[in-house]
């Protein structure tokens, strides 16, 4: 198997960036959302950023933008790619000028369709459905699905459905939802994922990194 794809979502801070090009990871987060805890700003990603001189993948969070807004960012040559967290279409996604992740939500379909999804098997069709309508994405994230905040809630979901999605699609799947230094291992085991995705489960309070939680979620994911 590949090395696993790891990235740290909802950096904030020059040290936590560093920190995670110094443990290995693959990409980190920026969240573009004005509600979120971690929201970010060009300003002040700017030198963060400027320090990192391409040593790890840079992504964009957005959650049903504006046009103008992610444009802004994508030009700013800051970012090597976009996540949509959001209800965006995949022509929208599709519209900009970086390859994209497209966040699907598990549970939201459940409630969507009830009382259809009602096995993991039904589960993991709605959900395969969703996907095939974001053909273009690079990879294609699953998170908790939670009627009130978009992201970053620290709750997982069933795992049994991602592993069933995992086998039935061939795309670059990453595992996000509540993971953190103690289930990272386990979960990585269960759906043999692409990649994880962890913003919460590495802080010591919104937007502040915990440097030895980042050490053992990264070693946990990898396995060593």
């Amino acid at each position: 198997m590949s090395r696993l794809w790891i990235k740290i979502c909802g950096v904030t801070r020059p040290q936590d960036a560093v920190a995670a090009v110094e443990l290995g990871a693959s990409a980190i987060g920026m969240v573009f959302f004005a509600r979120s805890p971690r929201a970010m700003t060009l300003d002040a990603a700017y030198p963060i950023l400027r320090e990192l001189n391409g040593k790890i993948r840079v992504v964009a969070l957005f959650v049903d933008p504006v046009a103008a807004e992610v444009r802004q960012v994508s030009g700013s040559g800051l970012f090597d790619m976009l996540q949509f967290h959001g209800d965006e279409p995949a022509v929208f996604c599709e519209s900009f000028d970086l390859p994209y992740m497209k966040a699907i939500k598990v549970g939201q379909e459940q409630q969507e369709n009830e009382p259809i999804a009602v096995s993991t098997r039904a589960k993991s069709e709605l959900l395969l459905d969703k996907i095939r309508d974001y053909a273009g994405a690079e990879m294609i994230l699953l998170d908790s699905f939670d009627k009130k905040v978009p992201g970053g809630t620290g709750k997982t979901f069933d795992w049994a459905v991602a592993a069933a999605v995992r086998r039935q699609c061939g795309v670059k799947l990453v595992l996000a939802g509540g993971l953190d230094p103690a289930n990272v291992e386990t979960a990585v085991a269960q759906v043999q994922p692409y990649g994880v995705d962890v913003s919460s489960g590495v802080e010591a309070r919104h937007g502040i990194k915990d440097l030895q939680k980042m050490q053992k979620f990264v070693a946990g994911a990898r396995g060593d």
